[in-house]
């Protein structure tokens, strides 16, 4: 009898065990999700439709069960992340010390996160420090390197953009630690229900429909059209708007795609707000079945002139492993269309700081990295990426 109860005690504790653990990760998960916005304080803009948000040109992906089984049964690259350390640059704050000569200066902090110092402020785009973007702290897409500038090392910021609620773009941790230092925050229509829920006081955020546009100083900041999609779990897909954003000093413009496929407003946005000076255009975590919400490398380059844009940083890439190409395929596939084209592309490394309109970084910085599923790094380096030199042109 006693050696009965005690199973049936130990049974009992393990089961309690499980459901405290499981139970407080997904309590923190679902904190991680957010608030959902009231249907009143977002039904009023022309892009709610039928109870959610719309694309004004239709998005058409593919089937789902195609997408898992890709996923977990093969069909991806088997380089789709590197094994080997990525060359970053670390920053520390007094790097910005001293204002940009030239009075518009960016940093790239990794995937879409920049700091753009324009017009006299410091604008963050998209902060995203955490070590995963995903509901979970102990799964999901990991990034392949610690953030260049960690975020308690950022210098002042002044605002605060955030194109959409995914979790690479929308990161709680990161919104807490900037909400604690007074930060503003400028963001799509109903995405301040989130931020708001993680306490960031209401006078510190400023939600912005497609085309609305708010002042940080002398500083102009515009929502721009995006075609995506938002939600942060299975029942709040559109529920939040997504945007691209436009910045208008008196002397320079730059303009951040967020996350996007390829739209007519880009002739608007070029026409209305550019020429820019820099567009910061998402290049990576593509695929055929879901090509209506990203553009992919020979469309970001598309995009960077139908906005008008004298430079092209691509962002979001070469930080997480986020769809089924090869780590480096965006990047490259970016200089061939961008040599094709004509098109002016800025290469710096994670943490690379520059100044669009004196001097752009065109480093090959990633050739020399050795991916998963390569064993020979050496071979790799002198081999391979030899040949890559010999057969695609140079950055123009």
């Amino acid at each position: 009898m006693n050696v009965l109860r005690r199973i049936v005690i130990a049974v009992v504790s393990l089961v309690l065990l499980l459901g405290v653990v499981f139970g407080g990760a997904w309590a923190l998960a679902s904190e991680n999700i957010g608030k959902r916005p009231s249907v009143a304080a977002v039904q009023d803009s022309p892009q709610w439709r039928d109870g959610r948000f719309l694309n004004k040109l239709a998005r058409v992906d593919g089937p789902m069960s195609e997408t898992l089984r890709q996923w977990f049964f093969g069909g991806g690259s088997d380089f789709a992340s590197p094994s080997g350390a990525v060359p970053v640059q670390g920053r520390v704050r007094s790097d910005y010390d001293t204002p940009p000569a030239s009075g518009l200066r960016v940093t790239w902090l990794g995937h879409s996160t920049t700091l753009i110092e324009i017009g006299g402020r410091r604008v963050l785009t998209d902060p995203m420090f955490s070590e995963r973007a995903s509901p979970f702290s102990f799964a999901g897409p990991k990034r392949f390197y610690a953030p260049p500038l960690a975020i308690a090392a950022l210098p002042q910021i002044d605002a605060v953009v955030i194109s959409h609620d995914h979790y690479d773009h929308l990161d709680m941790a990161s919104v807490r630690a900037l909400a604690a230092r007074g930060t503003r925050f400028i963001v799509g229509l109903g995405v301040g229900a989130r931020v708001r829920g993680w306490g960031v006081p209401s006078a510190q955020v400023t939600e912005l429909d497609w085309w609305q546009s708010t002042t940080v100083g002398t500083l102009q900041i515009t929502a721009t059209p995006s075609r995506h999609f938002s939600g942060r779990w299975v029942h709040d897909a559109n529920g939040t708007l997504w945007a691209g954003w436009a910045l208008a000093s008196p002397e320079h413009r730059v303009y951040y795609s967020g996350d996007t496929a390829l739209l007519d407003d880009m002739l608007d946005i070029g026409s209305r707000l550019g020429p820019f000076d820099l567009a910061m255009i998402e290049i990576g975590e593509y695929d055929a079945l879901w090509s209506d919400v990203h553009l992919g490398p020979e469309q970001a380059v598309r995009a960077s002139r139908l906005v008008a844009a004298r430079t092209m940083l691509p962002v979001h890439w070469a930080t997480f492993d986020l769809a089924l190409h090869g780590w480096t395929e965006p990047i490259e596939r970016t200089l061939v269309a961008a040599a094709t084209e004509g098109v002016k592309v800025a290469t710096p490394p994670p943490g690379g700081m520059f100044e669009p309109t004196v001097t752009l970084p065109r480093s090959r910085w990633w050739p020399d990295v050795p991916w998963k599923g390569v064993q020979d790094a050496p071979a790799y380096s002198t081999g391979v990426a030899a040949l890559l030199q010999r057969t695609r042109p140079t950055v123009p």
